[in-house]
């Protein structure tokens, strides 16, 4: 199985380290984000992966030229002219992914230990279009789904906004944990182009598409501020 790192953003957050480097070498531990998530994609047999880049990209180029890549398969995606967000920037990617039954997605500068294996067993049994794993959490942006897992909306925890795709029956409000598991055939359901965020393509498609949420109880830290560089040292060793 393949899987795409979506590494090329600018961690605006994560300043001043993100002024002269990408928020995918941000180091906890000692260790890199890169290099922690390929080694855990690799812990579950995943040893194909596209990495997408724009800021301070050639860091993680020149990174991995002199890691040996971690004796894994790494193809890169320049998003040289224009950062494209995770929409865009899955498209861009389009040729190295399409011949893919399936695939993964995750985000750089997410640290968990959820089991990718059940992951991925459970987008399989569900046949789902897409898949993405949540968890109960504190966010500021949730995700809707009904009984049967299958999601029906979002909500913004502080302002009250929400995109419904039906009326709200007790909707279980969870957190997007940065990881997806896509079918291929996504690729002729996109409507977008340019520069955009997938997760408004998600929400469209859950008007006449089955999008299933994986909840897990693992341990996840969404490493995007400096206070969760530390909560992350605590948790990942």
């Amino acid at each position: 199985m393949k899987a795409m790192i979506f590494a090329a953003g600018k961690g605006t957050r994560l300043r001043p380290f993100t002024d002269h480097h990408p928020k995918a070498m941000m180091e906890v531990n000692g260790i890199p984000l890169i290099e922690r998530n390929i080694h855990y994609l690799q812990s579950f047999g995943i040893n194909d992966f596209v990495i997408n880049l724009h800021h301070f990209g050639e860091q993680i180029v020149d990174f991995l030229k002199e890691k040996n890549h971690f004796d894994a398969h790494i193809e890169f995606s320049h998003e040289k002219d224009q950062l494209l967000e995770t929409g865009g920037g899955l498209i861009f990617a389009k040729k190295l992914l399409e011949q893919e039954e399936d695939f993964l997605i995750m985000n750089a500068d997410i640290l968990t230990d959820m089991n990718i294996t059940d992951f991925v067993n459970f987008h399989r049994e569900q046949n789902s279009l897409v898949t993405l794993a949540v968890s109960d959490r504190k966010s500021s942006r949730k995700l809707l789904f009904d009984n049967e897992m299958i999601l029906r909306g979002w909500m913004n925890m502080d302002t009250g906004e929400e995109r419904l795709a039906g009326f709200n029956n007790n909707y279980k409000k969870l957190a997007f944990s940065g990881i997806h598991c896509v079918d291929s055939q996504f690729f002729n359901h996109i409507t977008r182009t340019g520069k955009f965020s997938i997760m408004e393509e998600y929400l469209d498609l859950m008007m006449t598409e089955e999008i299933y949420g994986f909840e897990h109880s693992a341990k996840l830290v969404d490493v995007g501020r400096p206070k969760s560089v530390l909560e992350a040292e605590q948790h990942f060793k």
